[in-house]
């Protein structure tokens, strides 16, 4: 299924036979004879064959009861198509579901409210948003409670909102039904230490694809930045980190401060230190930090602390704008001030409370 396919981009299939994973096939009736008295239905959620030798219904977990005039029998497969997708409770919203929601091709940006209006405006647009996307992934899907991995200053009631008591307490499996974390323990480390090798260090979006690699059959992009608010603990990482609670995209850094981002993908530039240093001077279009994967920024480029590897918390984005820019042009660039300067589009991360 190839989510959003209308829209310039789009993030590719998730192999279901069709929008609303539904095969048909025949049955033979009894008695041996090979004449088709009855169809099977296969489905997500199951399918119920009728023949003369009685009734079959497959759910999606992969159970085949059959009843005949003998009595019933029950066949479990090790199957996991239906069982895998039901456990769908992660994803990364990808480039397409964003600007498609949005009604922009630049994205959000800061300012994910998304129709809400009034205190905890940003959060609860940001929460609608992961929902949507997940139903049209998924039809029913939608209504398992979804929250986007956003920190805040104040949820609405005059009170520190942290991304990581928002999201229940797990486990969370991709779209294919792969696991990202079985609970938060696991979460909380620069990438989830349990997750399936396929995703660990690119987590998928709603179609269950790499996000590095959204359309399979174009070249990787450069869109790792992930908005969060949140520091390597899952909880606020400053006052100024949110882009006002996820209601402002004016690219205003003095009114707006600087989004911190997580990294979707590790993301190491190379660049002599090992694994830990100190950033340097990086200006507007410089790389600007020499010290490797983790450090503390200088002026220009990268801001903050940063941890290229972190998937919640890896550096400060250089402001709250809409912006797509998926070409490797360095650090966030400060005369661009946007949620995507750094390599991004303003995505965020989606974990239901029911997996």
């Amino acid at each position: 299924m190839a989510l959003f396919s209308h829209v310039l981009g789009c993030s590719g299939a998730d192999g279901d036979a069709s929008s609303d994973g539904t095969t048909s096939t025949s049955s033979s009736s009894g008695g041996g004879s090979g004449a088709t008295s009855g169809s099977t239905a296969t489905t997500g959620a199951g399918s119920t064959a009728t023949t003369g030798a009685g009734t079959t219904t497959t759910t999606g977990a992969g159970t085949t009861t059959t009843t005949t005039g003998a009595g019933t029998t029950t066949t479990t497969s090790s199957g996991t198509g239906g069982a895998a997708t039901e456990r769908f409770s992660f994803f990364v919203t990808s480039l397409v579901a964003m600007q498609e929601l949005s009604g922009s091709q630049d994205g959000f940006g800061g300012d994910l409210r998304f129709g809400e209006t009034g205190p905890g405006a940003g959060l609860r647009g940001a929460d609608k948003i992961c929902a949507t996307i997940a139903e049209k992934s998924m039809p029913g899907a939608g209504a398992k409670g979804w929250r986007a991995f956003l920190s805040a200053v104040d949820g609405g009631d005059g009170k520190q909102v942290d991304a990581i008591d928002r999201i229940g307490e797990g486990p969370w499996y991709d779209r294919l039904g792969r696991l990202v974390a079985n609970n938060k323990e696991e979460l909380l480390n620069d990438r989830p230490i349990a997750a399936d090798p396929a995703i660990i260090d690119d987590l998928p979006n709603e179609d269950g694809v790499p996000n590095h690699q959204p359309d399979p059959s174009q070249p990787e992009v450069d869109n790792h930045d992930i908005l969060t608010g949140t520091n390597d603990e899952g909880r606020l990482y400053s006052p100024t980190a949110t882009c006002k609670d996820w209601t402002s995209a004016e690219g205003d850094r003095d009114t707006e401060g600087r989004p911190r981002v997580g990294h979707s993908w590790p993301r190491s530039f190379g660049f002599p230190g090992g694994t830990t240093g100190t950033g340097g001077p990086g200006g507007t279009t410089g790389t600007g930090f020499p010290g490797g994967t983790t450090g503390t920024g200088g002026p220009g480029g990268v801001g903050g602390d940063f941890n290229m590897a972190n998937w919640m918390s890896s550096l400060d984005e250089s402001g709250c704008a809409p912006g797509v820019h998926l070409v490797e042009m360095g650090p966030p660039q400060l005369d661009v001030p946007t949620v995507g300067s750094g390599g991004g589009y303003g995505g965020i991360y989606c974990f239901a409370l029911t997996p």
